[in-house]
């Protein structure tokens, strides 16, 4: 895969994508607001989620290396979150200072548990930092949609997000369950990435940067800026959406795959 954002720049990322969820949160309706992207939740339940998963990994990171989670959830973690909308915010905020606090001290090589053991990410602290930049980025357009104010993901996280994505959520030794196939994705902004899937296990790679392309012609593909994609890939936009090209079916398999059950 391509070279990911530096150590300083995902923390800036989370920590840019977390204050504009809470200036989001803050401009909305209310807190009971239903979320268009998450429709089982409302808006208090993304910011519970939202500080849970921080609190959650900044445990994991002070950790260190471990064969197990800690006990700890973030279900749990979440539980104490304020109910009033400004007392929220600042648990929020303070969820958002334990993450990166936690990833400041260890630095990015430090290992760690993580849930993606068998993926082509690694399990380091750095890693964890790459997941929350994306995780933040995209909860804040689940906020901004339910304050009725989206905005286009920013381009340099949206780029590794992409990336991540493919590497972390869909890439390891899993057994593609459907006819094997090669899927390609392409960002407007002059990146792509091939995800090859068969019962051999699933690759992601990067395009070279020189615009050559694969040998291999892609059985479907997938372009949009790679904020649309990245939004494509969480399924918080339909891949019809995209300009998609060859076979489709092979999205919706790719949705409604789980590769911890192959």
């Amino acid at each position: 895969m391509a070279k990911t954002l530096e150590f300083p720049v995902l923390l800036r990322l989370i920590d840019e994508r977390s204050a504009a969820f809470r200036a989001a949160v803050a401009s909305a309706p209310g807190l009971d607001a239903q979320v268009p992207s998450c429709p089982d939740w409302t808006l208090l339940d993304l910011v519970r989620h939202l500080g849970g998963v921080h609190r959650f990994w900044a445990t994991v990171v002070a950790a260190g290396p471990a064969d197990a989670p800690p006990a700890e959830r973030s279900a749990q973690l979440s539980s104490t979150a304020p109910q009033e909308r400004e007392a929220l915010l600042a648990w929020a905020a303070e969820s958002t200072e334990l993450l990166l606090g936690a990833l400041r001290e260890a630095g990015p090589d430090r290992g760690c548990w993580t849930w993606w053991a068998g993926s082509q990410s690694p399990q380091t602290s750095g890693a964890v930092a790459r997941h929350q930049a994306q995780e933040a980025m995209v909860h804040t357009y689940d906020a901004q949609i339910t304050a009725d104010a989206p905005q286009p993901l920013p381009a340099e996280a949206a780029l590794d997000g992409v990336d991540e994505f493919l590497s972390t959520c869909c890439a390891g030794p899993y057994t593609w369950p459907y006819e094997p196939a090669v899927v390609d994705y392409h960002a407007t902004e002059g990146r792509s990435w091939r995800l090859s899937l068969s019962a051999d296990g699933v690759q992601a790679t990067h395009f070279p940067e020189s615009g050559t392309e694969p040998a291999t012609a892609a059985a479907a593909s997938a372009r949009g800026t790679a904020g649309e994609l990245v939004l494509a890939l969480y399924s918080r936009i339909p891949v019809d959406s995209l300009k998609v090209d060859g076979d489709a079916r092979i999205f919706d398999q790719l949705l409604a795959w789980d590769p911890d059950d192959a």
